[in-house]
């Protein structure tokens, strides 16, 4: 039983990653025409479908409008009874539809045009009611669905959303839609903190553990202890700017090694040149540093090489940078 079900999984796959590899000799002048067409659009791309094409289409337009192209979803069913109204003058219309003949399908076609909107086919056969009457075909040709009966659309769904891909990626590229443009639309969750997050902002929550040089070392432990970061700057006594670090690892080796460590002070047993950056840096920067130096904490300096705070790993965990 175990073998027959990882032999149906397999060739699901293989029949899947096949089509798809075909849809490459469906990327031709006519795609380019359409892209350029949307890219010059003056209104939004309003794409439809029916059935799991109308999930598809959802997908579509959440694609589009992260990367820059204003669309919206309008079910084809819904769309001839009263939702054809959100199609406005300048809108370019995406049908999506494998077989281009469902009844909703044809009786939308018709009044896109008649109302003077561009109407896109997003099919698998170029030869029916939609791809015939359509001003343009993104061809979405498949051989067969990965069900045995060829029935439940599977391929099919697959490679309408991989052209849906090619032409929102084919336009993001057209608008030179940059990394900051990205975090624009996904200021929320750990996708957007990582292109917008600083260091300052997580500062904002952090106590700033600092000593002096002369410090003795009950001092010192007080202090990292205190301000809960694992680590504490020294600096010269009246001077903004550190002269080196102590973590709780330093304490535990100065444990190990010395039997008269109550003598010692900060500046006997501190991390001299520790690595620091500058405010303003994104957090996404800090954990990559962390990560090449294999580090925990690091030291946030001002432009003037002032000390502003410590940012801890956890604190990128909180965010969920990391």
């Amino acid at each position: 039983m175990k073998e027959n079900i990882l032999k149906i999984a397999k060739q699901t796959i293989i029949t899947e990653y096949n089509a798809i590899g075909n849809l490459v000799n469906f990327i031709d002048n006519e795609f380019a025409s359409i892209v350029t067409l949307i890219y010059q659009a003056k209104g939004r791309v309003v794409v439809s479908g029916i059935g799991k094409s109308a999930n598809v289409a959802t997908k579509i337009v959440a694609t589009l409008n992260s990367t820059g192209t204003p669309a919206i979803f309008m079910h084809a069913a819904d769309a001839i009874h009263g939702d054809l109204g959100m199609v406005l003058k300048d809108d370019i219309v995406i049908c999506i539809s494998k077989s281009g003949n469902t009844p909703e399908i044809k009786a939308l076609v018709p009044l896109i045009k008649q109302a003077g909107n561009k109407l896109i086919a997003l099919t698998s056969n170029k030869a029916s009611y939609l791809g015939k009457n359509a001003h343009f075909v993104l061809n979405a040709y498949i051989e067969k669905e990965a069900c045995p009966n060829n029935l439940a659309p599977t391929t099919s769904t697959t490679a309408q959303m991989v052209m849906g891909d090619a032409l929102a990626v084919a336009l993001l590229e057209l608008r030179g839609f940059t990394a900051n443009d990205f975090a624009k639309y996904h200021p929320g969750g750990s996708l957007g903190k990582r292109l917008y997050l600083q260091v300052d902002d997580l500062l904002i929550n952090n106590e700033v553990p600092l000593v002096a040089e002369t410090a003795p070392i009950k001092e010192v432990i007080v202090e990292i202890s205190k301000k809960r970061l694992g680590v504490t700057a020294v600096a010269p006594v009246g001077n903004k700017q550190i002269s080196g670090i102590i973590t709780d690892g330093d304490i535990r080796r100065m444990l190990s090694t010395s039997d008269n460590f109550l003598s010692l002070k900060a500046a006997d047993i501190m991390t001299k040149n520790p690595k620091t950056v500058a405010s303003g840096t994104l957090a996404i920067q800090a954990l990559e540093l962390m990560e090449k130096y294999n580090i925990t904490q690091l030291i946030v300096l001002a432009e003037d090489k002032s000390y502003l705070g410590v940012v801890h790993l956890h604190d990128l965990i909180k965010e969920g940078i990391l």
